[in-house]
């Protein structure tokens, strides 16, 4: 299987890369607890129809080594870089999804767009949730920060109370298997405690609005009505009104888990914007 170490610490970090070697290419960036497993509504029809598909295990995810250091968010988007440099991919397509997309904004604030050419940004946490004094109407950082205790106490119990609401499963058209949510929920725990806990800490104070009005590529900003992990109001609806250059696609009765609810639009949508 394909690792490759980062420059920084020398971690030790899985990827995949499916399809031909030449032609197009789209790196996908995982949400927290998942590894690269969580795009194969995406990543697979993608390959097989001749794009390059390239992904990520984050430190502490899937595949990859399981460290102590290294979940600030600029080591975070360095690890992003190391793996571009290291598949020397150019003229890509970066999708992020949820708190991924923090990521791949910050890896442009640091690295530029050099390699990139275009920008997805799906059920994003980017900007941020929280309140702050340019965002009055955000989350009450304390509450962001005591919702993360109660996840200490019991990461299972969060992910089961949690797997009805992460699909929207009472909205209309959302229908995932029981058997389907549990392997999701197996999937979460598959993150290790330390990587889970770090990347619910960044949230607290996470507000990348300056650095979203400086992205110099075309962005593709998909969001559910229905997200409670990442309320539209407070991510989606901001992120598009600070890209300079950005298209916003709505999914109605979506939530934060539309890569598995939606994903044959979220597909459609991510071939026909790494075609432009």
């Amino acid at each position: 299987m394909p690792y490759f170490e980062t420059s920084t610490d020398g971690t030790r970090l899985h990827y995949v890369d499916y399809g031909p070697r030449e032609g197009r290419t789209v790196v996908f960036v995982n949400s927290s607890y998942f590894g690269t497993e969580m795009w194969e509504f995406q990543m697979l029809p993608l390959a097989a129809e001749g794009l390059r598909c390239v992904g990520l295990d984050r430190r502490g995810h899937g595949r990859s080594e399981d460290v102590w250091d290294g979940f600030d968010l600029d080591t975070l988007a360095g690890d992003l870089g190391a793996l571009l440099d290291h598949l020397d991919l150019t003229d890509i397509t970066l999708v992020g999804h949820s708190i991924g997309t923090a990521e791949v904004v910050r890896y442009l604030t640091l690295r530029g767009s050099g390699r990139v050419a275009r920008v997805a940004l799906v059920a994003g946490m980017a900007p941020g949730p929280a309140r702050s004094a340019d965002h009055p109407e955000g989350v009450d950082p304390a509450l962001i920060a005591a919702g993360n205790e109660a996840f200490r106490e019991d990461r299972p119990g969060f992910f089961a109370d949690g797997a009805a609401p992460f699909f929207a499963l009472d909205r209309p058209g959302n229908d995932v298997s029981p058997a389907h949510v549990r392997y999701w929920e197996n999937r979460c725990t598959g993150a290790t405690a330390r990587a889970s806990n770090a990347l619910g800490d960044l949230l607290v104070t996470l507000d990348l609005a300056p650095e979203l009005t400086k992205i110099d590529v075309p962005v593709l900003v998909v969001h559910g009505t229905h997200d409670v992990s990442a309320p539209i109001h407070l991510t989606g609806d901001r992120t598009a009104r600070l890209v300079p250059d950005s298209t916003y696609h709505v999914y109605e009765d979506a939530g934060h888990g539309l890569f598995v609810t939606h994903a044959e639009r979220l597909t459609a949508d991510l071939r026909a914007f790494a075609s432009r």
